[in-house]
């Protein structure tokens, strides 16, 4: 895995050198295998740290997410995938740390649409209207 890296997004690509490893003993069931081996995998990426972001997708980072990017996996039996699903969760957690939301665009209803709404009404509060004249 050395010298290996992980695209984040078209601009970013994240060297797993970078990533810290910790490793400790899965909770919850398991029997003598949960017990005896270190199969929980906890990833930590510093983003200050880090020479693959800017320094506008650091600042970006650490407003939205923190100054650490921690994921935690536990879920296989198996470290290595334990480490695998640890990294995806964490290059997920970046990706949309890094997201640039888009710029909401104000669009005015057409003449047509507008006409449409205010007729629909015109004819609902007829029908309503016409139900309050009982008193013949």
């Amino acid at each position: 895995m050395a010298g290996e890296s992980i695209r984040v997004t078209r601009t970013v690509e994240l060297p797993v050198s970078e990533v810290n490893f910790r490793t400790s003993r899965s909770s919850g069931p398991g029997g003598q295998h949960a017990q005896k081996t270190e199969t929980r995998v906890e990833a930590v990426f510093d983003v200050e740290r880090s020479r693959a972001l800017t320094d506008a997708q650091k600042r970006r980072v650490v407003n939205r997410a923190g100054l650490v990017l921690r994921a935690i996996a536990q879920d296989e039996r198996s470290q290595a995938r334990n480490r695998e699903l640890a990294l995806e969760r964490l290059v997920a957690q970046l990706r949309e740390a890094l997201r640039v939301p888009r710029k909401r665009r104000q669009t005015k209803p057409s003449k047509a649409a507008v006409e449409r709404r205010l007729e629909q009404k015109r004819r609902r509060s007829r029908v309503k209207r016409l139900r309050g004249n009982t008193d013949d």
